[in-house]
């Protein structure tokens, strides 16, 4: 609840004070007092920051009931494009909160950021509350400390990255700004999770005209069959951004196959993520992932 519903309540129970309906009012009052001491700044504690970005700025932080780390996302209101309706609530929010909340309620996905919480606090914006692990590393940190990464490993995780999009697709979202920066690693486990739904939207059979997201890549943001994604594939084994050299960095044919069928000029002859997920070199990945073990990972520390 924001402070200005709160003051409104006061007023309301400072005026109202007919005997027939005090009690209504004192009810309704304390019901909003209840629901303001549970602000945000009594649930979450917020610490210093991890990033910014033009959207806003994210912090690490930690729920104060059990010490869970979490990260916070600030989206001062002058930064919100985009708005959207809750089921349950009669204000509008920004839209990123919307599509976060449609992918917690439909169970979530593994390799999507969960939404713990969410608030509006008067004189910041929107605090939205994340999950957050313990050690981890965003791609693009991660190809550019390591200089570059074994294929296997960039199997793995572009594997991951694209059965995330299938499940955020499936349910009619699309992130319209996947790249390395967006794709953190848990360094440990070595599993990713797609973040920054910032430019995300509602998923449309139309093309998109307009822009969105960050163009390091000199590609489009757009959803256009996969290409986005496989430019953040051609980054990962080569350990710097696609398209710098005409020098294959892939060490397979098939991996080189997969990254040209997905830069073919036209959008209708790029694969879709299914037909990624079927093509041969990620069945190799997908041999190997079930012979070592489903929770298995590579020794980080040879990278």
């Amino acid at each position: 609840m924001s402070l200005k519903t709160f003051k409104t309540a006061v007023s309301v129970l400072w005026l109202d004070r007919k005997p027939k309906r005090f009690v209504i009012v004192r009810k309704f009052f304390l019901v909003f007092f209840f629901n303001w001491m549970e602000a945000f700044s009594l649930r979450y504690h917020c610490g210093p920051l991890i990033g910014s970005g033009g959207f806003g700025s994210v912090f690490s932080g930690n729920r104060l009931s059990d010490g869970l780390p979490v990260a916070i996302k600030k989206i001062p209101r002058d930064k919100v494009y985009c708005w959207a309706r809750l089921t349950d609530e009669l204000k509008k929010v920004p839209i990123e909160i919307a599509l976060l909340q449609r992918l917690c309620e439909v169970g979530g996905h593994g390799g999507v950021i969960s939404m713990l919480d969410w608030f509006e606090v008067e004189g910041q914006g929107f605090m939205l509350v994340m999950e957050r692990p313990l050690q981890c590393q965003d791609l693009f940190d991660l190809v550019t400390d390591s200089g570059g990464l074994p294929e296997r490993l960039a199997l793995r995780f572009f594997r991951q990255t694209v059965e995330a999009l299938k499940f955020v697709h499936a349910h009619g979202i699309v992130h319209r700004d996947v790249k390395d920066e967006n794709i953190l690693v848990d360094t440990r486990t070595l599993e990713v999770k797609l973040i920054d739904f910032g430019s995300a939207a509602l998923l449309k059979e139309k093309a998109y005209d307009d822009f969105e997201g960050m163009e390091p890549l000199g590609l489009t943001a757009h959803l256009s069959g996969s290409r986005r994604s496989l430019t953040t594939l051609n980054r990962s084994p080569c350990g710097r951004s696609a398209f710098s050299s005409s020098t294959w960095c892939a060490e397979t044919f098939q991996c080189k196959a997969l990254i040209d069928w997905c830069l073919s000029l036209r959008p209708e002859d790029r694969p879709s993520l299914e037909q990624i997920l079927m093509h041969p070199w990620m069945e190799v990945g997908e041999k190997e992932k079930n012979e070592e073990g489903e929770h298995s990972s590579l020794p980080f520390a040879a990278l």
